[in-house]
């Protein structure tokens, strides 16, 4: 019985999950969300905190290091675009299998170590990568000035199939259909769901199981010989291929590939998208992924003048009293906004959104479990 209501939940939750994705422009238009481009910053952020929830979520490892396969999975994508076809799905194969084998790397050497030891490492190769890509591997990355589409790349399949691009420069396709708008939103919507579903049968799987008893306790695992460094290094490649994909989905939506995506600020962004949204939850890092992602474009975007009018009802001096201190909060504030907010999670609610969500939800079955009970004495009454 445990199992067949486990079974339900998960199609449950991913019946939910899927009806979120396709009606997100209906759902995030009130709150000024419902456009493509921020919707498709919600699904590939939200691959890439899924990735490495993997990782953190179920053995307990903080990697700092995680943009590397990021900016990876971009430069790969981008070059199969330049050499192959103007087709994503060739670039986010190559960009997956890339960021997995790059992590295959990393995580062979930084998980001889744990705890801080492991972060710092990641923290390490991370920035070395990034400043490989600014400077010392120039010819492949560009960069500082970033690898970009020009118009003498070969794309060889294209030219052998014989896809025209025009006169300017090709934009990314699948099999003719444009990955711009909406139609590059409900593709990248897709991969989310899939990528979604493959972290909750990881969740569910054996593997998981023996992943959470790394965290939970990995000397005791060791103690009993159990070689756990498989199934970390295991773990790592899958996040680092999870990142990969997100990577490449980047260049997909914006056909350029900088040095910027490795730097340590984006690693540490989806550190904050994980903890922010639940650790070791299946849905809270893509929760957290689009709270952050909404707070950075569009509390962002208030502009004094945007203020004004929202407090036009105020008396004059009030109203830009209002404005004075509320511009403290959004704009180029946004990051104060968002600092209070994680503050306030971590303090009140240490698992996260999603401890608020089962909160709420408990409640609201405490309430229903108590009126249960005083309807039959209503009646007999």
């Amino acid at each position: 019985m445990i199992e067949k209501h486990s079974r339900r939940g998960d199609l449950l939750l991913l019946l939910g999950f899927a009806l979120v994705v396709a009606f997100a422009p209906t759902i995030f238009e009130p709150i000024g969300g419902g456009y493509p481009d921020l919707l498709q910053k919600f699904a590939i952020y939200g691959i890439f905190a899924v990735g490495f929830n993997i990782l953190f979520g179920l053995t307990g490892y903080l990697s700092f290091g995680h943009a590397a396969f990021l900016g990876v999975g971009s430069y790969t994508a981008v070059w199969s675009f330049k050499l192959l076809t103007m087709n994503v799905l060739p670039a986010l194969v190559l960009a997956t299998v890339m960021g997995g084998l790059f992590a295959l790397f990393i995580g062979f050497i930084a998980l001889r170590r744990s705890g801080i030891y492991f972060s710092i490492l990641t923290l390490a190769f991370a920035q070395m990568s990034y400043n490989l890509a600014y400077s010392v591997l120039t010819p492949i990355t560009n960069g500082e000035t970033g690898l970009q589409l020009t118009h003498g790349d070969p794309r060889v399949l294209d030219a052998l199939f014989g896809v025209q691009h025009g006169d300017g420069l090709p934009s990314t396709d699948l099999f003719g259909m444009s990955m711009s708008g909406w139609s590059g939103y409900y593709f990248c919507g897709v991969v989310l769901f899939a990528m979604f579903y493959v972290s909750l049968r990881i969740f569910r799987s054996p593997f998981g199981m023996m992943l959470r008893a790394v965290k939970s306790n990995q000397n005791r695992m060791n103690y009993t010989g159990i070689n756990t460094r498989p199934y970390t290094l295991a773990a790592f490649v899958i996040s680092g291929m999870y990142a990969g994909l997100a990577g490449g989905l980047m260049a997909v939506t914006d056909p350029l590939a900088g040095a910027e995506r490795m730097q340590w600020t984006a690693s540490g962004e989806v550190v904050l998208m994980t903890i922010l949204g639940g650790t070791g939850t299946l849905l809270g890092p893509v929760l957290g992924a689009g709270v952050i992602k909404y707070f950075e474009n569009i509390f962002s975007a208030f502009n004094e003048a945007t203020l004004m009018d929202v407090f036009s009802f105020l008396p004059e001096t009030l109203q830009h009293g209002a404005v004075a201190i509320t511009g403290l909060f959004v704009g180029e504030g946004w990051h104060l906004t968002l600092g209070a907010l994680f503050m306030l999670i971590v303090i009140f609610l240490p698992g996260g959104l999603m401890e608020g969500v089962n909160r709420i939800k408990a409640l609201f079955r405490g309430g229903l479990r108590r009126g249960e009970v005083r309807r039959p004495a209503t009646m007999t009454g």
